[in-house]
């Protein structure tokens, strides 16, 4: 994923910051603790898609 999108994305819940994954399948909120996944390089940033995580 882009460098400069990353850096302009933010988490539609909380308006924080963003990290990708490793495997570069999920942009994760870690102030929410919300993952958002990735389909075909497209971040699916829906409040209703994401998925909680540890």
């Amino acid at each position: 994923m882009d460098e400069e999108l990353l850096e302009i994305l933010a988490c539609p819940k909380c308006k924080g910051g963003l990290r990708l994954t490793p495997e570069e399948s999920e942009l994760r909120c870690e102030a929410c603790r919300l993952s958002y996944r990735i389909d075909d390089g497209i971040p699916i940033l829906l409040i209703d898609e994401a998925t909680p995580y540890e």
